[in-house]
Protein backbone atom coordinates (compact mmCIF):
# COMPACT_ATOMS: atom_id res chain seq x y z
CA UNK A 1 0.00 0.00 0.00
CA UNK A 2 1.05 3.43 -1.53
CA UNK A 3 0.43 6.96 -0.17
CA UNK A 4 2.53 10.57 0.25
CA UNK A 5 2.81 11.55 4.21
CA UNK A 6 4.43 14.92 4.19
CA UNK A 7 6.35 14.48 1.43
CA UNK A 8 4.72 15.04 -1.45
CA UNK A 9 7.22 13.49 -3.93
CA UNK A 10 8.39 10.25 -1.54
CA UNK A 11 6.12 7.08 -2.12
CA UNK A 12 5.80 5.48 1.21
CA UNK A 13 5.88 2.19 2.08
CA UNK A 14 3.14 1.85 4.89
CA UNK A 15 4.41 -1.64 6.10
CA UNK A 16 7.96 -0.96 6.39
CA UNK A 17 7.75 2.76 7.41
CA UNK A 18 5.87 1.10 10.56
CA UNK A 19 7.64 -2.11 11.13
CA UNK A 20 11.18 0.13 10.63
CA UNK A 21 9.46 2.90 13.18
CA UNK A 22 9.09 0.17 15.51
CA UNK A 23 12.39 -1.65 15.49
CA UNK A 24 13.47 1.96 16.10
CA UNK A 25 11.99 3.16 18.77
CA UNK A 26 12.97 -0.35 20.29
CA UNK A 27 16.36 0.95 19.73
CA UNK A 28 16.41 3.99 21.37
CA UNK A 29 15.43 2.65 24.67
CA UNK A 30 18.43 1.23 25.86
CA UNK A 31 20.30 4.62 23.79
CA UNK A 32 18.23 6.94 25.21
CA UNK A 33 18.74 5.68 28.69
CA UNK A 34 22.58 5.42 28.31
CA UNK A 35 22.73 8.91 27.41
CA UNK A 36 20.81 10.08 30.58
CA UNK A 37 23.12 8.16 32.67
CA UNK A 38 26.15 9.40 31.14
CA UNK A 39 24.92 12.94 31.35
CA UNK A 40 23.89 12.90 35.17
CA UNK A 41 20.22 12.85 34.54
CA UNK A 42 17.32 10.76 34.75
CA UNK A 43 16.26 7.86 32.36
CA UNK A 44 13.23 9.16 31.55
CA UNK A 45 14.91 12.87 30.90
CA UNK A 46 16.85 10.84 27.76
CA UNK A 47 13.25 9.20 26.98
CA UNK A 48 11.71 12.08 26.36
CA UNK A 49 14.42 14.34 24.19
CA UNK A 50 14.13 11.30 22.52
CA UNK A 51 10.52 11.31 21.94
CA UNK A 52 10.15 15.17 21.28
CA UNK A 53 13.38 15.13 18.92
CA UNK A 54 12.57 12.57 16.91
CA UNK A 55 9.24 13.86 16.21
CA UNK A 56 9.80 17.15 15.42
CA UNK A 57 12.29 16.21 13.24
CA UNK A 58 10.36 13.41 11.51
CA UNK A 59 7.88 16.02 10.54
CA UNK A 60 9.23 19.20 9.79
CA UNK A 61 12.91 17.94 8.99
CA UNK A 62 15.03 18.02 5.91
CA UNK A 63 15.89 14.45 5.83
CA UNK A 64 13.36 11.87 5.61
CA UNK A 65 13.94 8.59 6.79
CA UNK A 66 16.49 10.45 9.49
CA UNK A 67 16.24 9.48 13.32
CA UNK A 68 16.89 11.81 16.14
CA UNK A 69 17.14 11.42 19.74
CA UNK A 70 18.93 12.16 22.62
CA UNK A 71 22.61 11.44 21.75
CA UNK A 72 26.17 10.84 23.56
CA UNK A 73 28.04 13.90 21.84
CA UNK A 74 25.66 15.80 23.70
CA UNK A 75 25.51 14.08 27.02
CA UNK A 76 29.52 14.72 27.48
CA UNK A 77 28.76 18.43 26.50
CA UNK A 78 26.38 18.72 29.40
CA UNK A 79 27.75 16.91 32.05
CA UNK A 80 29.90 19.34 33.75
CA UNK A 81 26.90 21.76 34.17
CA UNK A 82 24.24 19.14 35.25
CA UNK A 83 26.78 18.46 38.17
CA UNK A 84 27.47 21.68 38.88
CA UNK A 85 23.86 23.14 38.60
CA UNK A 86 21.74 20.86 38.01
CA UNK A 87 18.89 19.48 35.79
CA UNK A 88 16.97 23.09 35.27
CA UNK A 89 20.11 24.72 33.95
CA UNK A 90 20.46 21.94 31.54
CA UNK A 91 16.81 22.23 29.86
CA UNK A 92 17.59 26.50 29.63
CA UNK A 93 20.95 25.33 27.90
CA UNK A 94 19.15 22.88 26.12
CA UNK A 95 16.42 25.61 25.25
CA UNK A 96 19.17 28.21 24.14
CA UNK A 97 21.39 25.45 21.98
CA UNK A 98 17.82 25.49 19.94
CA UNK A 99 17.37 29.23 19.21
CA UNK A 100 21.13 29.29 17.79
CA UNK A 101 20.41 26.45 15.78
CA UNK A 102 17.48 27.81 14.41
CA UNK A 103 19.42 31.17 13.83
CA UNK A 104 21.98 29.21 11.94
CA UNK A 105 19.51 27.20 9.72
CA UNK A 106 17.37 30.70 8.97
CA UNK A 107 21.16 32.42 7.66
CA UNK A 108 21.44 29.10 5.64
CA UNK A 109 24.28 28.05 7.24
CA UNK A 110 24.10 24.24 6.56
CA UNK A 111 25.81 24.54 3.38
CA UNK A 112 28.97 25.23 5.34
CA UNK A 113 28.85 21.19 5.86
CA UNK A 114 30.48 21.73 2.17
CA UNK A 115 33.95 22.22 3.26
CA UNK A 116 33.64 19.00 5.46
CA UNK A 117 36.46 16.74 3.12
CA UNK A 118 35.96 13.39 2.26
CA UNK A 119 38.67 11.96 4.14
CA UNK A 120 36.87 13.67 7.29
CA UNK A 121 33.29 11.88 6.42
CA UNK A 122 35.52 8.76 6.47
CA UNK A 123 37.12 8.99 9.31
CA UNK A 124 33.81 10.07 11.72
CA UNK A 125 31.89 7.42 10.31
CA UNK A 126 34.74 4.56 11.14
CA UNK A 127 35.52 6.14 14.69
CA UNK A 128 31.61 6.63 15.33
CA UNK A 129 31.45 2.94 14.36
CA UNK A 130 34.20 1.85 16.49
CA UNK A 131 32.26 3.55 19.25
CA UNK A 132 29.16 1.67 18.46
CA UNK A 133 30.80 -1.38 18.72
CA UNK A 134 32.97 -0.69 21.77
CA UNK A 135 29.66 0.74 23.78
CA UNK A 136 28.05 -2.86 23.42
CA UNK A 137 30.69 -4.48 25.06
CA UNK A 138 29.38 -3.60 28.96
CA UNK A 139 26.27 -5.56 28.03
CA UNK A 140 28.89 -8.58 28.74
CA UNK A 141 29.47 -7.04 32.28
CA UNK A 142 27.35 -7.52 35.49
CA UNK A 143 25.82 -4.83 37.57
CA UNK A 144 29.39 -5.18 39.04
CA UNK A 145 31.38 -4.09 36.65
CA UNK A 146 33.21 -7.59 36.25
CA UNK A 147 33.01 -9.64 33.23
CA UNK A 148 30.07 -11.94 32.84
CA UNK A 149 31.28 -15.90 32.86
CA UNK A 150 30.63 -19.10 32.69
CA UNK A 151 26.31 -20.05 31.48
CA UNK A 152 25.67 -16.49 32.25
CA UNK A 153 28.44 -15.61 29.55
CA UNK A 154 27.46 -18.27 26.72
CA UNK A 155 24.04 -17.35 26.99
CA UNK A 156 24.28 -14.18 26.16
CA UNK A 157 27.00 -14.97 23.51
CA UNK A 158 24.27 -17.40 21.76
CA UNK A 159 21.41 -14.66 22.24
CA UNK A 160 23.88 -11.92 20.20
CA UNK A 161 25.15 -14.42 17.79
CA UNK A 162 21.37 -15.27 16.55
CA UNK A 163 20.47 -12.31 16.48
CA UNK A 164 23.19 -10.93 14.11
CA UNK A 165 22.65 -14.14 12.11
CA UNK A 166 18.86 -13.77 11.42
CA UNK A 167 19.74 -9.92 10.84
CA UNK A 168 22.22 -11.17 8.32
CA UNK A 169 20.73 -14.05 6.82
CA UNK A 170 16.99 -12.89 6.53
CA UNK A 171 16.82 -10.06 3.81
CA UNK A 172 18.31 -13.18 1.63
CA UNK A 173 15.73 -14.90 2.04
CA UNK A 174 12.82 -12.08 2.14
CA UNK A 175 12.37 -8.11 2.53
CA UNK A 176 8.77 -8.35 3.70
CA UNK A 177 9.40 -7.64 7.16
CA UNK A 178 12.38 -5.72 8.83
CA UNK A 179 15.06 -8.77 10.01
CA UNK A 180 16.49 -6.38 12.60
CA UNK A 181 12.47 -6.59 14.11
CA UNK A 182 12.35 -10.01 13.23
CA UNK A 183 15.88 -10.76 15.04
CA UNK A 184 14.19 -8.52 18.43
CA UNK A 185 11.01 -10.55 18.34
CA UNK A 186 12.27 -14.23 17.68
CA UNK A 187 15.01 -13.76 20.72
CA UNK A 188 12.36 -12.04 23.00
CA UNK A 189 10.23 -14.98 21.84
CA UNK A 190 12.81 -17.60 22.59
CA UNK A 191 13.92 -16.21 26.02
CA UNK A 192 10.25 -15.73 27.47
CA UNK A 193 9.17 -19.05 26.32
CA UNK A 194 12.73 -21.27 27.44
CA UNK A 195 12.66 -19.10 30.74
CA UNK A 196 16.24 -18.54 30.06
CA UNK A 197 18.03 -15.87 32.23
CA UNK A 198 19.78 -13.06 30.95
CA UNK A 199 20.08 -8.99 31.40
CA UNK A 200 16.87 -6.97 30.15
CA UNK A 201 16.47 -3.62 29.08
CA UNK A 202 14.76 -3.43 32.97
CA UNK A 203 18.28 -4.27 34.46
CA UNK A 204 19.74 -0.75 33.13
CA UNK A 205 16.44 1.57 34.58
CA UNK A 206 13.03 1.42 34.69
CA UNK A 207 11.22 3.63 31.79
CA UNK A 208 8.09 4.11 32.90
CA UNK A 209 6.84 7.73 33.02
CA UNK A 210 3.86 9.64 32.04
CA UNK A 211 3.42 11.92 28.94
CA UNK A 212 6.56 14.90 28.87
CA UNK A 213 5.77 17.52 31.10
CA UNK A 214 5.65 21.03 29.98
CA UNK A 215 7.85 22.49 31.84
CA UNK A 216 9.57 26.36 31.78
CA UNK A 217 13.41 26.07 33.02
CA UNK A 218 13.66 26.94 37.02
CA UNK A 219 16.50 28.79 36.55
CA UNK A 220 16.86 32.99 37.16
CA UNK A 221 16.11 34.79 34.00
CA UNK A 222 19.45 37.22 34.21
CA UNK A 223 22.69 37.86 32.69
CA UNK A 224 24.43 35.84 34.62
CA UNK A 225 22.49 32.72 34.28
CA UNK A 226 22.98 33.70 30.69
CA UNK A 227 26.95 33.82 30.99
CA UNK A 228 26.51 30.39 32.58
CA UNK A 229 24.82 28.63 29.96
CA UNK A 230 25.76 30.25 26.74
CA UNK A 231 29.39 28.31 26.26
CA UNK A 232 27.41 24.73 26.80
CA UNK A 233 24.85 25.75 24.89
CA UNK A 234 26.82 27.33 21.77
CA UNK A 235 28.62 24.25 22.07
CA UNK A 236 26.20 21.91 22.43
CA UNK A 237 24.40 23.39 19.21
CA UNK A 238 27.42 23.29 17.09
CA UNK A 239 27.58 19.73 18.07
CA UNK A 240 24.63 18.93 17.20
CA UNK A 241 24.72 20.66 13.74
CA UNK A 242 27.39 18.99 12.75
CA UNK A 243 26.41 15.49 13.81
CA UNK A 244 23.40 15.95 12.28
CA UNK A 245 24.27 17.39 8.81
CA UNK A 246 26.93 14.60 8.31
CA UNK A 247 24.51 12.38 8.96
CA UNK A 248 22.48 13.45 6.43
CA UNK A 249 24.62 13.72 4.14
CA UNK A 250 25.61 9.99 4.86
CA UNK A 251 21.97 8.91 4.74
CA UNK A 252 22.00 10.92 1.50
CA UNK A 253 24.77 8.72 -0.26
CA UNK A 254 23.10 5.27 1.19
CA UNK A 255 19.37 7.09 -0.68
CA UNK A 256 20.72 8.23 -3.40
CA UNK A 257 18.68 11.39 -2.65
CA UNK A 258 19.08 14.70 -1.34
CA UNK A 259 17.67 16.35 2.15
CA UNK A 260 17.84 20.02 2.61
CA UNK A 261 20.35 21.20 5.76
CA UNK A 262 19.29 24.22 6.34
CA UNK A 263 15.69 22.82 6.82
CA UNK A 264 17.16 20.22 9.00
CA UNK A 265 18.82 23.16 10.87
CA UNK A 266 15.56 25.04 11.62
CA UNK A 267 14.13 21.63 12.75
CA UNK A 268 16.73 20.55 15.16
CA UNK A 269 16.64 23.88 16.62
CA UNK A 270 12.77 23.26 16.98
CA UNK A 271 13.13 20.51 18.59
CA UNK A 272 15.24 21.71 21.35
CA UNK A 273 13.52 24.58 22.14
CA UNK A 274 10.21 21.87 22.76
CA UNK A 275 12.47 19.31 24.56
CA UNK A 276 14.09 21.76 26.83
CA UNK A 277 10.24 22.80 27.41
CA UNK A 278 9.04 19.53 27.82
CA UNK A 279 11.78 17.78 30.30
CA UNK A 280 14.18 16.57 27.78
CA UNK A 281 18.04 16.41 27.53
CA UNK A 282 18.31 17.58 24.36
CA UNK A 283 20.13 15.94 21.27
CA UNK A 284 20.42 15.82 17.52
CA UNK A 285 20.35 12.77 14.67
CA UNK A 286 21.48 9.73 15.48
CA UNK A 287 23.25 8.13 13.11
CA UNK A 288 22.83 4.45 14.20
CA UNK A 289 19.50 4.56 14.63
CA UNK A 290 18.93 6.15 11.08
CA UNK A 291 21.11 3.63 9.50
CA UNK A 292 18.95 0.97 11.29
CA UNK A 293 15.98 2.30 10.05
CA UNK A 294 17.03 3.05 6.15
CA UNK A 295 18.67 -0.41 6.00
CA UNK A 296 15.26 -1.60 6.99
CA UNK A 297 13.74 0.08 3.48
CA UNK A 298 12.23 3.55 5.10
CA UNK A 299 12.42 6.17 3.22
CA UNK A 300 9.88 8.62 4.43
CA UNK A 301 8.77 10.86 7.74
CA UNK A 302 6.53 7.93 8.38
CA UNK A 303 9.08 5.84 10.28
CA UNK A 304 10.53 8.45 12.14
CA UNK A 305 6.91 9.81 13.62
CA UNK A 306 6.04 5.91 14.15
CA UNK A 307 9.39 5.27 16.19
CA UNK A 308 8.97 8.69 18.54
CA UNK A 309 4.83 7.74 18.61
CA UNK A 310 5.73 4.03 19.91
CA UNK A 311 8.72 5.38 22.31
CA UNK A 312 5.70 6.87 23.64
CA UNK A 313 3.95 4.62 24.40
CA UNK A 314 6.30 2.34 25.61
CA UNK A 315 6.93 4.97 28.36
CA UNK A 316 3.13 5.51 29.32
CA UNK A 317 1.58 1.88 28.46
CA UNK A 318 4.10 -0.56 27.57
CA UNK A 319 7.31 -0.11 29.89
CA UNK A 320 6.12 -3.99 31.51
CA UNK A 321 6.79 -5.14 28.25
CA UNK A 322 9.66 -3.63 26.56
CA UNK A 323 11.89 -3.84 30.38
CA UNK A 324 11.56 -7.85 29.43
CA UNK A 325 13.37 -7.37 25.98
CA UNK A 326 16.32 -9.03 26.14
CA UNK A 327 19.57 -6.82 25.98
CA UNK A 328 21.14 -9.94 23.78
CA UNK A 329 18.74 -8.87 21.14
CA UNK A 330 19.69 -5.10 20.72
CA UNK A 331 23.38 -5.84 21.27
CA UNK A 332 23.27 -7.67 18.71
CA UNK A 333 21.14 -5.20 16.75
CA UNK A 334 23.86 -2.83 17.51
CA UNK A 335 27.24 -4.52 16.61
CA UNK A 336 25.32 -5.16 13.20
CA UNK A 337 24.41 -1.09 12.95
CA UNK A 338 28.40 -0.78 13.77
CA UNK A 339 29.78 -3.21 10.79
CA UNK A 340 27.38 -1.49 8.50
CA UNK A 341 28.24 1.99 9.33
CA UNK A 342 32.50 0.85 8.99
CA UNK A 343 33.46 2.37 5.68
CA UNK A 344 35.29 -1.09 4.90
CA UNK A 345 36.29 0.85 1.44
CA UNK A 346 38.42 3.35 3.05
CA UNK A 347 40.82 0.42 3.82
CA UNK A 348 41.48 0.12 -0.14
CA UNK A 349 41.80 3.52 -0.36
CA UNK A 350 45.49 3.37 1.57
CA UNK A 351 47.57 2.89 -1.22
CA UNK A 352 45.50 5.32 -3.71
CA UNK A 353 44.85 8.16 -1.42
CA UNK A 354 47.67 11.21 -0.84
CA UNK A 355 49.23 10.61 2.51
CA UNK A 356 47.99 13.89 3.51
CA UNK A 357 44.45 12.17 2.96
CA UNK A 358 44.73 9.14 5.08
CA UNK A 359 46.67 11.29 7.86
CA UNK A 360 43.23 13.22 8.21
CA UNK A 361 41.13 10.37 8.08
CA UNK A 362 42.86 8.45 10.85
CA UNK A 363 42.95 11.18 12.87
CA UNK A 364 39.70 11.71 12.56
CA UNK A 365 38.83 8.45 13.64
CA UNK A 366 41.40 8.27 16.52
CA UNK A 367 39.92 11.78 18.08
CA UNK A 368 36.16 10.14 18.07
CA UNK A 369 37.66 6.93 19.06
CA UNK A 370 39.40 8.42 22.09
CA UNK A 371 37.82 11.96 22.85
CA UNK A 372 34.34 10.88 21.85
CA UNK A 373 33.77 14.22 21.06
CA UNK A 374 32.16 14.04 16.91
CA UNK A 375 32.17 17.77 16.86
CA UNK A 376 35.55 18.12 17.83
CA UNK A 377 36.98 15.05 15.40
CA UNK A 378 35.39 17.37 12.83
CA UNK A 379 36.55 20.84 13.61
CA UNK A 380 40.41 19.12 13.56
CA UNK A 381 40.08 17.08 10.40
CA UNK A 382 38.71 19.94 8.71
CA UNK A 383 41.58 22.47 10.07
CA UNK A 384 44.14 19.73 9.43
CA UNK A 385 42.93 19.72 5.50
CA UNK A 386 42.26 22.82 5.27
CA UNK A 387 46.04 23.27 6.47
CA UNK A 388 47.49 20.82 3.62
CA UNK A 389 45.57 22.14 0.95
CA UNK A 390 46.76 25.69 1.49
CA UNK A 391 50.17 24.37 1.87
CA UNK A 392 50.15 22.06 -1.71
CA UNK A 393 49.00 25.41 -3.31
CA UNK A 394 51.59 27.80 -1.48
CA UNK A 395 53.92 25.44 -3.41
CA UNK A 396 52.28 26.15 -7.05
CA UNK A 397 52.64 29.73 -7.13
CA UNK A 398 54.82 30.37 -10.14
CA UNK A 399 56.02 33.50 -12.59
CA UNK A 400 56.62 32.67 -16.04
CA UNK A 401 58.88 35.73 -17.33
CA UNK A 402 60.18 37.75 -20.33
CA UNK A 403 61.05 40.72 -21.88
CA UNK A 404 58.94 42.19 -24.66
CA UNK A 405 60.55 44.02 -27.55
CA UNK A 406 59.40 47.33 -26.13
CA UNK A 407 61.74 46.70 -23.05
CA UNK A 408 59.04 45.99 -20.85
CA UNK A 409 59.28 43.08 -18.11
CA UNK A 410 56.53 40.58 -17.93
CA UNK A 411 55.66 38.29 -14.76
CA UNK A 412 52.97 35.75 -15.69
CA UNK A 413 51.40 34.40 -12.63
CA UNK A 414 50.32 30.63 -12.10
CA UNK A 415 48.71 29.81 -8.75
CA UNK A 416 46.88 31.39 -6.12
CA UNK A 417 48.14 34.96 -4.15
CA UNK A 418 47.15 34.38 -0.90
CA UNK A 419 48.26 33.77 2.76
CA UNK A 420 50.21 30.83 2.14
CA UNK A 421 52.22 31.80 -0.87
CA UNK A 422 53.05 35.68 -0.54
CA UNK A 423 56.76 34.53 0.20
CA UNK A 424 57.21 32.60 -2.81
CA UNK A 425 54.86 35.07 -4.60
CA UNK A 426 57.86 37.98 -3.74
CA UNK A 427 61.38 35.99 -3.88
CA UNK A 428 59.86 36.14 -7.85
CA UNK A 429 60.64 39.30 -8.66
CA UNK A 430 64.35 40.89 -9.45
CA UNK A 431 63.43 44.78 -8.52
CA UNK A 432 67.14 46.13 -8.44
CA UNK A 433 67.32 44.66 -12.37
CA UNK A 434 64.32 44.75 -13.64
CA UNK A 435 63.81 47.57 -16.54
CA UNK A 436 61.63 51.06 -15.85
CA UNK A 437 58.77 49.42 -16.90
CA UNK A 438 57.08 46.29 -15.28
CA UNK A 439 53.77 44.37 -15.92
CA UNK A 440 52.27 41.67 -13.34
CA UNK A 441 49.92 39.15 -15.07
CA UNK A 442 46.98 38.04 -12.90
CA UNK A 443 45.41 36.18 -16.79
CA UNK A 444 45.89 33.09 -14.49
CA UNK A 445 45.84 33.95 -10.87
CA UNK A 446 43.81 35.41 -8.38
CA UNK A 447 43.94 37.82 -5.47
CA UNK A 448 42.90 35.97 -2.80
CA UNK A 449 43.21 37.20 1.17
CA UNK A 450 44.52 40.67 3.02
CA UNK A 451 47.85 39.14 2.82
CA UNK A 452 48.05 39.39 -0.98
CA UNK A 453 47.14 42.83 -1.60
CA UNK A 454 49.65 43.48 1.55
CA UNK A 455 52.13 41.59 -0.97
CA UNK A 456 51.06 43.53 -4.01
CA UNK A 457 51.29 46.73 -1.85
CA UNK A 458 55.12 45.68 -0.74
CA UNK A 459 55.86 44.71 -4.44
CA UNK A 460 54.58 48.10 -5.74
CA UNK A 461 56.71 50.13 -2.67
CA UNK A 462 59.83 48.37 -3.86
CA UNK A 463 59.59 49.09 -7.37
CA UNK A 464 58.22 53.15 -6.82
CA UNK A 465 61.16 53.51 -4.53
CA UNK A 466 63.34 53.46 -7.28
CA UNK A 467 61.30 54.62 -9.87
CA UNK A 468 59.88 52.37 -11.81
CA UNK A 469 56.51 52.08 -12.97
CA UNK A 470 54.57 49.19 -12.28
CA UNK A 471 51.39 47.57 -14.15
CA UNK A 472 48.87 44.85 -12.79
CA UNK A 473 47.02 42.92 -15.89
CA UNK A 474 44.18 40.89 -16.42
CA UNK A 475 43.02 41.34 -12.45
CA UNK A 476 39.51 39.43 -12.13
CA UNK A 477 36.47 41.73 -10.95
CA UNK A 478 36.70 39.91 -7.80
CA UNK A 479 39.83 40.92 -6.80
CA UNK A 480 39.17 44.31 -8.26
CA UNK A 481 36.52 44.63 -5.99
CA UNK A 482 39.07 43.41 -3.02
CA UNK A 483 41.47 45.76 -3.84
CA UNK A 484 38.67 48.79 -3.68
CA UNK A 485 37.74 47.81 -0.33
CA UNK A 486 41.34 47.14 1.34
CA UNK A 487 41.81 51.19 -0.10
CA UNK A 488 40.88 52.73 3.56
CA UNK A 489 43.04 50.43 5.35
CA UNK A 490 46.13 49.51 2.69
CA UNK A 491 47.10 51.78 0.13
CA UNK A 492 47.87 49.46 -3.14
CA UNK A 493 50.55 51.52 -4.44
CA UNK A 494 49.55 50.81 -8.78
CA UNK A 495 49.92 54.02 -10.32
CA UNK A 496 47.72 55.33 -13.07
CA UNK A 497 44.46 53.94 -12.16
CA UNK A 498 42.29 56.10 -9.99
CA UNK A 499 39.13 53.57 -9.66
CA UNK A 500 40.95 50.29 -8.61
CA UNK A 501 44.30 51.64 -9.04
CA UNK A 502 45.00 49.20 -11.05
CA UNK A 503 46.40 50.06 -14.87
CA UNK A 504 43.86 48.94 -17.12
CA UNK A 505 45.16 49.89 -20.94
CA UNK A 506 46.78 46.22 -21.30
CA UNK A 507 43.53 44.39 -20.54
Amino acid sequence: MYFNLFDFQQKVDYKIEILSGLTVALALVPEAVAFALIAGLSPLTGLYAAIVMGLVTSIFGGRPGMISGATGAVAVVIVVLAKSHGVEYIFATVLLSGIIQMLAGVFRLGKLIRLVPHPVIFGFVNGLAIIIFLSQIAQFKDSSGDWLSGSTLYVMLGLVILTMVIIYGLPKLTKAIPASLTAILVVFGLVTLLGIETKTVGDIASIQGSFPPFHIPNVPWTLETLFTIFPFAAIVAGVGLIESLLTLNIVDEITETRGRGNKEAIAQGAANILSGFFSGMGGCAMIGQSLINVSNGARARLSGIVAAVMLLVFVMFGSSLIEKVPMAALTGLMIMVAIGTFEWASLKTFKRMPMSDIFVMVMVTLVTIFLHNLALAVIIGVIIAALVFAWDNAKRIRARKFVDDNGVKHYEIYGPLFFGSVIAFNEKFDVLNDPDEVIIDFAESRVVDMSAIEALNKITERYHKLGKKLHLKHLSLDCRKLLKNAEEIIDVNVMEDPTYKVFVDYI
